[in-house]
């Protein structure tokens, strides 16, 4: 079935822009893909290679930090980075409620947890407060931390649910890019990745 022809252009709109730089023999240079959120979408990074470094504001239930939280300076300890969309909607809130009230059992004395949005310190800190979470919510304002990680969703302001393990050594021990908040399985699966990583 034929579409009709007054639908094409639209179509076209919504394909991303690409612009590719080349040499004087047609070689192609770099490729960037236009996106609505800035800055460049990485790929995550494997199970294995470093995790890229950063430093996040992060607030708990009894405000902001007074310093920025920095993944080089966790060396020696297991770090889970828990990207997720947005505070109080209801997937990140059984997420992070799973987080809570089952601590002990996924992640264990010792271990930091981080789940990162891209909402500000003032609502995280009212999440926190509300929910009484026993982490620091990480904020990303920009993405650009969700970015690192290939993490940023795609036309939208907001990060995709991912979750890593970064390892003492600093690097990927585990990575679902899809991590499913409702099923008992992917907690089962994060369980056995941290256990496997202390």
């Amino acid at each position: 079935m034929r579409r009709p022809l007054t639908l094409l252009p639209l179509a076209l709109l919504a394909l991303p822009l690409v612009a590719r730089a080349q040499h004087a023999g047609g070689e192609p240079v770099s490729t960037v893909v236009a996106t609505s959120t800035s800055g460049p979408v990485a790929s995550a990074p494997e199970v294995g290679h470093a995790a890229p470094d950063f430093a996040i504001p992060v607030a708990d239930a009894s405000g902001p930090r007074a310093e920025p939280l920095s993944l080089g300076a966790q060396r020696g300890r297991v770090v889970v980075l828990a990207f997720y969309p947005k505070d109080r909607t209801s997937g990140c809130t059984a997420e992070l409620t799973k987080f809570r009230d089952e601590f002990g059992t996924l992640f264990g004395d010792g271990v930091l947890v981080l789940p990162v949005s891209a909402d500000d310190l003032a609502t995280h800190e009212a999440w926190a407060h509300e929910m009484k979470f026993p982490f620091v919510l990480g904020a990303d304002t920009d993405l650009s931390v969700a970015a690192r990680y290939g993490s940023r969703m795609e036309g939208r302001p907001m990060a995709s649910r991912t979750v890593f393990v970064i390892g003492k050594d600093g690097r990927v021990a585990y990575r679902d890019l899809k991590f499913n908040a409702l099923s008992e399985a992917a907690y089962d699966s994060l369980a056995s990745a941290v256990a496997k990583a202390r």
